[in-house]
């Protein structure tokens, strides 16, 4: 390969990138390159290349060479916290460029006065594969000019930095969002149980495995060819082990439900909401509605002293500090929710990342302080994930940023300071950490708004987990809200109401109080039979994931079980569960509910569900692979075990079997001959229910065909829904499309519907769609006469059929099949719940 020039993308002044006043750029955490004092306002690109990220904010952008050099172009320094004003992008990306072509046009008055500096390095960030032997010195250069000239880093290394005697092994990452912080975490965490030196080459670049933040800073996306890389005595099982743990996909599934808008999508979202004064417009991140009054909440600074007082002494206190927040982050995982432990085990992994330990002891070690030099670490991985383009990633900073302070107040032997907070405590602040949420408890918090976020963050995750309603990017105007301010936020309709007068707090009041009374008087008639106005059975069942799941479900009025979720079993462990311990589990929920009816679905692995002792071959499209019950007559030996346990369970035919995504009649046959057989092994000679779940296309086209054979049919309208749209549920840039009211959705439901009344069979939803008030008098009007739903909406469900009439909700239904959008779907479901309401007022 030979030398590769690069020409000057701006006119200015060539300066060292040692002159640069950040870290970051002057000890070239992020690559070698130099800076340019810019004279011109337009960023050119300085060689044929394609586009690999333009950031969020317009002010940074990523290209790669035709030989593979990534070149980060950075204009000015701290000009993120800008928010892209003064910045105009000229390109996107994935999108090839010339030498020469416009990138990005910024306002060179504006950033003057606004940014920290004005100087724009220009740095390689694949220095393993590409060297700098020319480079400008100190002079004046225009657009076109030499810049500096690449060589090869050893020839073949610039196409794979592996060195001799290294194991290596390709893998296609199939996370749907990329290795971003927790994958990062369970990455390092198997990396570490080896000797070996673990590595991860990605587009030539490298970083250590067992490094949580530096597997981070390689941006890996979904598709993306990654390279694992070992030596030492272990070196070959290292690799099989991160491999296996990558194809598997670590059960990496979306992080929120599809009504929250993508990170991606927050500017737009704003920008299309209409102003109105006393209203700030922001993106929800926990859906509620509630009234109370603004608290301001602001962080202290923690001031550190640069000076150290020995290496012994600050090494020593570092350590101290580190240890003692392992010892409350472990504490709190040990007590928190699935959501809570996921995030405080990406906290754990950062806390022990060897990265980031040792930026922070080579500090030390030049005579700096360990506050000083814990500070410097993170904030050099912070801006080098803020400068990688990726949102996702940039919105995992917040994780960083909240492990250096609670660092810094355990050096300083200082706690944040508990407040007292008043009744309707709703929080205002720039952001929220993920600590500081925790840190209160859910009941002394009303909501909270923040001026910046987004709706991917782990404060917004643990927001929905812990019931507080929370809006995100409501922009710099939060900040200005005063203290003890009455507010109404609503974070459905993603506003903020400041000072509301009278008539807007009957109003609120008014829904709220409904709310609470709908949902009292249905707790209280919960256990009542679930039928419709005019008589017609519905049946409401509950989804469970677990024996506490089916004991919330019975105490909820929940007439059975519609799905039993039964990769609870299977997930998270090195081997598959025997027949007995699955035989125990069953009959744990079968016991739990009652005699009331256990549907149970086969083993569902495969796509965003990963079984490590299942090693799924890597696939281009994991959502279109081995999954469900392909994976289950790929390995029949696990269906028969987990069909033998199934019939073990007493009463005989209280549990019904549902076979999740089938997709041809030859499926459902194979899965019975396996039951057929298990029977006979056993000696059951009752007839036993086998369904079929309704997720394909081709399953809800084919209904009639099926349920010649199926004893019942059930929709899961999650699957159903990304598979008729075309969409990936796990896309976080596609989430906010996702919605099961679409009309080709319906459609398909109807169409299941009425294949199955061809041969008298019943059909179910066990999808998200039957817990969604909204569209259970469509699905009732369809021909749906059994939804199952989550524990805590039941009661709601059931006490909504009540109100119901089967022929007004089918002449609904009709009309919905003839909507030409999910929204006209919603608009039509609410004027007729506003019926249904005002009838009953």
């Amino acid at each position: 390969m030979s030398n590769f020039v690069l020409s000057s993308p701006l006119k200015g002044w060539i300066a060292p990138l040692d002159e640069t006043p950040d870290a970051v750029f002057a000890e070239r955490m992020l690559g070698d390159g130099l800076a340019i004092d810019p004279l011109g306002s337009t960023l050119h690109a300085p060689c044929d290349a394609r586009v690999i990220s333009v950031h969020g904010t317009r002010h940074a952008i990523t290209l790669r060479a035709d030989n593979g050099a990534e070149i980060l172009m950075h204009v000015g320094l701290e000009t993120v916290g800008l928010g892209g004003e003064g910045f105009e992008a000229h390109v996107q990306d994935g999108q090839a460029v010339k030498s020469g072509d416009k990138l990005i046009s910024f306002d060179l008055d504006l950033l003057s006065l606004r940014a920290r500096s004005l100087i724009t390095p220009i740095v390689i960030t694949n220095p393993d594969a590409f060297q700098i032997v020319r480079r400008e010195q100190d002079h004046v250069v225009s657009v076109g000019d030499f810049l500096m000239e690449l060589a090869p880093a050893g020839g073949a290394a610039a196409v794979s930095p592996v060195a001799e005697g290294e194991v290596v092994r390709e893998v296609v990452v199939p996370l749907a969002h990329g290795i971003h912080a927790r994958p990062a975490a369970r990455i390092a965490e198997t990396a570490r149980k080896f000797a070996a030196e673990v590595a991860l080459v990605a587009v030539n670049r490298r970083a250590s495995a067992k490094s949580p933040v530096g597997v981070m800073s390689l941006a890996i996306r979904h598709g993306d060819r990654v390279s694992v890389v070992a030596s030492g005595p272990d070196a070959e099982y290292a690799v099989i082990a991160v491999v296996e743990l990558i194809e598997g996909g670590m059960g990496e599934s979306a992080d929120l439900p599809a009504t929250a808008a993508p990170a991606t999508m927050v500017e737009a979202v704003r920008a299309n909401m209409p102003s109105e004064p006393g209203l700030l417009r922001g993106v929800m991140a926990a859906p509620g509605l509630t009234i109370g009054q603004a608290v301001r909440f602001v962080s202290s600074d923690i001031v550190v002293v640069e000076a150290g007082t020995g290496a012994a002494n600050e090494r020593a206190a570092l350590e101290g500090a580190l240890a003692h927040v392992r010892a409350r982050i472990e504490k709190a995982a040990g007590k928190g929710d699935t959501a809570r432990k996921a995030i405080l085990g990406a906290h754990l992994a950062f806390l022990e990342d060897p990265e980031l330990a040792a930026a922070a002891h080579r500090l030390i070690a030049d005579g700096k302080g360990a506050g000083f030099a814990w500070r410097r670490a993170v904030g050099g991985y912070v801006e080098a994930l803020r400068g990688l383009g990726d949102r996702r990633l940039a919105e995992r900073v917040d994780d960083l940023i909240d492990l250096e302070r609670q660092v810094l107040r355990a050096l300083t032997g200082e706690e944040d300071e508990a407040r007292v907070l008043p009744p309707g405590a709703i929080l205002l602040a720039d952001e929220l950490l993920p600590s500081q949420l925790m840190g209160v408890e859910a009941g002394q918090v009303a909501g909270f708004c923040t001026a910046k976020g987004g709706p991917t963050s782990h404060v917004a995750i643990l927001a929905a987990a812990m019931g507080i309603p929370a809006l995100v990017a409501a922009g710099p105007g939060v900040l200005d809200v005063a203290e003890g301010t009455g507010l109404i936020l609503d974070a459905e309709a993603g506003s903020l109401r400041i000072g509301p007068d009278a008539a807007a707090l009957a109003a609120a009041q008014t829904a709220i109080a409904a709310r609470h009374e709908r949902k009292a008087a249905a707790k209280a008639a919960a256990h009542q039979e679930s039928r419709t106005a005019d008589g017609v059975r519905i049946e409401v069942f509950g989804n469970v994931g677990s024996l506490n799941d089916a004991l919330a479900a019975a105490a909820n009025g929940a007439e059975g079980s519609g799905l039993l979720r039964t990769e609870f079993l299977f997930l998270e462990r090195e081997t598959p569960p025997d027949e007995d311990e699955q035989a125990r589990q069953y009959q744990a929920i079968a016991s739990a509910l009652d005699g009331r009816p256990l549907i149970i679905r086969t083993l569902d692995v495969g796509g965003d569900k990963a079984a490590p002792y299942l090693p799924i071959p890597a696939e281009e499209n994991p959502a279109l692979g081995l999954r469900g019950v392909r994976v289950s007559l790929w390995r029949p030996h696990l269906l028969k075990t987990q069909l033998r346990a199934i019939l073990r369970v007493k009463p005989l035919g209280q549990c019904k079997i549902m076979v999740p995504m089938i997709a041809s009649l030859d499926e459902l046959r194979a899965v019975r001959a396996v039951l057929e057989e298990a029977k006979r092994e056993m000696g059951v000679t009752e007839r036993i229910e086998l369904g079929v779940m309704i997720e394909t296309p081709a399953a809800a086209v084919t209904a009639d065909l099926l349920a010649a054979e199926a004893d019942f049919l059930s929709v899961g309208t999650n699957d159903l829904t990304q598979y008729v749209l075309a969409m990936d549920r796990g896309n976080p840039e596609l989430a906010a499309r996702i919605d099961a009211l679409h009309p080709a959705v319906l459609r398909m439901i109807a169409q299941t519907c009425a294949g199955a009344a061809r041969h008298h069979r019943w059909v179910g939803v066990c999808g998200g769609l039957a817990s969604d008030l909204a569209a259970v008098p469509v699905l009732v009007g369809l021909g749906v006469t059994e939804l199952s739903a989550t524990a805590a909406t039941v009661p709601e469900v059931k006490a909504l059929v009540r109100t119901l009439n089967v022929e007004a909700c089918q002449a609904l239904a009709r009309q919905a099949l003839d909507q030409t959008s999910p929204e006209a779907v919603r608009q039509l479901c609410k004027a007729f719940q506003a019926q249904i309401l005002k009838a009953g007022a």
